[in-house]
């Protein structure tokens, strides 16, 4: 089997948000709606306080609360671990929105763009107008990852087969690749390093894991 995940080293990090940017650039997602974004956040009692940068969105789970509530079944699971939305039976209704533990959720009523009017050229590019009142959210670029493989190339290894906000990282602190795989790229981070998936105790079980230090000796 395959299960595609996300994997985020928080020790490299660096908030930059050029994920983010790229996520925006090649989704076309208008002003507000962020499917790749980081939070900023301080940690520790003063004078011991640092800060810690985590990338969230959508986490593709391997049970998401999502797709049990969704009324259209617009809401799909792949076999490879992606969570799809199927943009031409959604009915807008944002129970998947609501059901969603990691705000990863979004619904825009109309087109807009990020200085108004009919857009810049590159936005029009990428405009989708069957996302106008569905639910979106971020895909790991499946169309990227779906055209790469067609080719035979290895998403998380070939960056023409990998999400956008990974080839964007400037840190090289985002990682992809297919956690069923003992010996891909992302099974040895998970495996050498300690780590820790959001709200996991929902019995969820995310697709995006969160380094945050080397792993102990026994533990390898």
């Amino acid at each position: 089997m395959t299960r595609y995940v996300m994997v985020a080293d928080l020790r490299r990090c660096v908030g930059c948000q050029t994920c983010t940017a790229a996520c925006r650039h090649i989704n076309g997602t208008p002003p507000g709606v962020q499917w790749r974004r980081v939070l900023d956040m301080e940690i520790g009692v003063y004078p011991n306080v640092h800060r810690a940068f985590v990338p969230v969105g959508c986490q593709h789970c391997s049970d998401p609360p999502c797709l049990d509530v969704c009324p259209s079944t617009a809401t799909r699971k792949r076999d490879d671990g992606i969570v799809t939305i199927d943009y031409d039976i959604c009915i807008g209704c944002s129970y998947c929105a609501v059901a969603c533990p990691y705000d990863a959720r979004y619904k825009v009523s109309r087109a807009e763009f990020a200085y108004g009017g009919e857009g810049m050229a590159n936005e029009q590019a990428v405009f989708d107008p069957r996302r106008i009142n569905v639910a979106t959210k971020c895909t790991f670029c499946v169309d990227r990852i779906d055209a790469g493989t067609a080719k035979g190339l290895t998403p998380g290894v070939d960056p023409e087969a990998t999400p956008a906000c990974v080839n964007s990282c400037i840190a090289q602190a985002l990682h992809f690749g297919d956690i069923d795989d003992p010996e891909s790229n992302v099974s040895k981070l998970v495996r050498d390093n300690e780590h820790f998936r959001m709200h996991e105790e929902l019995g969820t079980n995310p697709g995006f894991y969160y380094l945050w230090d080397a792993a102990g000796e026994e533990e390898k």
